[in-house]
């Protein structure tokens, strides 16, 4: 193999983990070590967390770019994916998905505990066999119950720290899957004509945009109160993620009535990416925050 190919193969092989999958969930999950600690976690528990956490996600992404090559290659979006352009074979893709998710129990069980690695191996099962194989295919509520599988990370981070798991650690996990449906229906509204061609039951192609937008407010809403309440649930937060918070929340719902009152694709596009930073703001908060180097 040519430096050239090898370079091509390996990049292709990086595009099968979604590394910018990988990267919000990392992040999700360091918040969880933050805020269960109260301070700075230890920097080799970090690095442990990083490391698995990328394997277990970058595992799972992979075995997905296996499940859904035909849909992948049905839509305009992902027709140039590794798998579905057949730069990748099937079957390498999900032996690689399968050899980086049992990499990524072994590094969190010796590196961690246990329960870190079942919660992170748990989330793998969720994402392939619940959503991937199951519901993305069969039901307009594919990301309202598919997304717990994101919703995993922080109960990561969280167990890797204390072992166990508390309130505060579930009312993040709540908040990851309040957050998640709004932005991926962003999403599916930008895609819409994709998921039609793909037979993909996405909501927007179910029950059309403006009941869409009715259920981007609801989840919104709910996912605003409960960053709210967090800051009364875990004593390790204060001023900062609270005003941060609400700065946040009102940014999100301006744009979210925006759009409900004018839809535009230019506005829509908006919301989608306002929602990815929206949630590595509100990690940052908390990391900014429970680690007490501010103030």
């Amino acid at each position: 193999m040519t430096k050239e190919n090898f370079l091509k193969t390996s990049k292709d092989y990086i595009s099968l983990t979604k590394p910018k999958v990988i990267l919000l969930l990392v992040v999700t999950a360091i918040s969880g070590m933050f805020l269960a600690n109260g301070s700075t976690p230890s920097i080799i528990l970090m690095l442990v967390i990083i490391l698995g956490g990328t394997l277990a996600s970058g595992g799972a992404g992979a075995i997905n770019h296996f499940i859904d090559k035909d849909v992948d290659q049905m839509m305009k979006r992902t027709s140039n994916r590794p798998v579905a352009s057949s730069r990748v074979s099937p079957k390498n893709a999900l032996s690689f998905g399968i050899i980086l998710t049992l990499l990524s129990f072994i590094v969190l069980y010796f590196g961690s505990n246990l329960l870190t690695a079942i919660l992170a191996i748990s989330g793998n099962i969720f994402y392939v066999f619940i959503y991937s194989l199951w519901l993305k295919k069969t039901t307009s509520h594919n990301i309202v119950i598919g997304g717990i599988a994101g919703c995993f990370p922080p109960l990561v981070g969280w167990a890797a720290v204390t072992g166990t798991l508390s309130l505060p650690a579930w009312y993040l996990f709540a908040i990851i899957f309040f957050w998640t449906p709004p932005h991926f229906w962003a999403l599916a509204m930008l895609m819409d004509e994709d998921y039609k061609e793909a037979n993909i039951p996405m909501l927007p192609t179910i029950v059309g945009f403006q009941k869409t937008q009715i259920m981007i407010l609801t989840h919104t809403i709910i996912l605003i109160s409960l960053t709210l309440i967090l800051t009364i649930v875990s004593s390790n937060l204060g001023l900062i993620y609270l005003s941060g918070t609400i700065i946040l929340g009102a940014l999100y719902m301006n744009l979210t009535i925006r759009l409900m009152k004018n839809y535009s694709t230019k506005r829509n596009l908006g919301l989608y990416k306002f929602s990815l930073l929206y949630l590595f703001l509100l990690c940052f908060l908390i990391i900014i925050d429970s680690s007490n180097l501010v103030g």
